[in-house]
Order: structure tokens, then sequence, then C-alpha cells
């Protein structure tokens, strides 16, 4: 079973200033919570540990990610592999009238039992993360204005 999510939010910022934020891959995997540490390897390479709470996976778990498209700043698209799963992750910037329309697009297909029943119920929750780190570090940048 392959899980496929894509959620929309709308922010009042301009493309640029999410852009900073999204395309930055430190801040997609501080967003995830089962991220419990993660490395820069290259440019547009990084490799994630996770811990999943699934039955039978006692040890996070080594994903190794790269960005494979960019075309700044409208859009990113990411792959993780690893031997517990693939992962699959688009952003899409949109200038609107209020600042940016931001679309998520991701992938999970489990090589693990339990993997993608996990993420089916917790994907939701951890696109808010990621909104929230988005909306928390534009409007931080905001303040700066000096």
């Amino acid at each position: 079973m392959t899980v496929r999510v894509e959620r929309v939010f709308d922010i009042p910022v301009p493309p640029e200033g999410v852009w900073s934020v999204i395309a930055d891959p430190k801040t997609r995997a501080e967003s995830i919570s089962v991220v419990e540490e993660y490395e820069t390897t290259g440019d547009r390479t990084a490799v994630w540990h996770v811990s999943l709470p699934i039955p039978r996976v006692d040890r996070t778990i080594r994903i190794e990610t790269e960005d494979i498209e960019r075309d700044e700043p409208e859009y990113v698209k990411f792959t993780g592999r690893s031997k517990a799963m693939y992962v699959q992750g688009e952003h899409e910037l949109e200038p609107t009238d209020e600042g940016t329309r931001l679309t998520n697009r991701f992938v999970v297909d489990g090589r693990l039992p339990g993997v993608e029943t996990y993420f089916k119920r917790k994907l939701d929750d951890e696109l808010a993360n990621l909104e929230a780190v988005v909306l928390e570090s534009v409007n931080t940048e905001g303040t700066d204005d000096g």
C-alpha cells in the first residue's frame, strides 16, 4: 500500500520568503517529528535518521534524501530512500494576491510492515508541523526589517 497526501497552505508572504524556508533540507528535516537527527552530505543531499513508533523497528532508520528537481523560487522535488521506505515530496509555490499558495505532495511507499499505516495516520500532522515551521520562520524573518 502506498500513501499519497496533498495539502495546500496559503501563507501571507511572497514566494521568495517561503522558498528560503521550504527549499532548505535542514528545515524540512527539523519539521518532521520522527527525524531524530540529520546530516547534510552535499549541496542537494542529506541523511535523515528516523525513529518510527512501529512494531519490530527498534532503531533509527537511515534515509538518504536528495533534491532531484529545483526551480527557484517555484518548485522543489525530493526523494528519500532506505531499506524501510521510499519517500517522494514536492513543494510548489504559487504567488497570490495575499502572498503564496504552497502545495505539498507526499508519497510514502513502505517496505516494512507498519510504515505505511504510520504515515497514513500521521502525515497530516507532519504537514501541519511543516506549515507551522514555515509560518514561524517567515514571521521571524519579517521582524528583522531594521
